[in-house]
């Protein structure tokens, strides 16, 4: 059997049946939704996965920092950076219009 990364299973069928009573039990922990007793998917409380999606942006962009902080390229003005944007977004809208 593959390792389970939740403290509480449930099977499809149990989960099909009952899912409310399965969320409601399951307080603020994950469910490992169990297929022919393999883990197929886990069910995360909303507040567990939005802190888990925060921790991953913190994440992503501490590493994006940390990357541009080891870029030797120089810097870009804010002037010019909103200018290419705009240009780029110009030229989607052009190539839009001609679709």
């Amino acid at each position: 059997m593959e390792q389970l990364l939740a403290n509480r299973s449930v099977s499809i069928t149990e989960l099909k049946r009952s899912p409310s009573a399965i969320i409601e039990q399951a307080g603020d922990e994950a469910v490992a939704v169990l297929n022919h007793n393999r883990p197929a998917a886990y069910l995360v409380p909303a507040a567990l996965y939005m802190r888990q999606m925060e921790a991953l942006d913190t994440a992503t962009l501490r590493e994006a920092i940390a990357i541009s902080r080891r870029d030797q390229q120089p810097p870009i003005s804010a002037e010019q950076m909103f200018a290419e944007m705009n240009a780029a977004i110009d030229q989607v809208a052009i190539e839009q219009a001609s679709a």
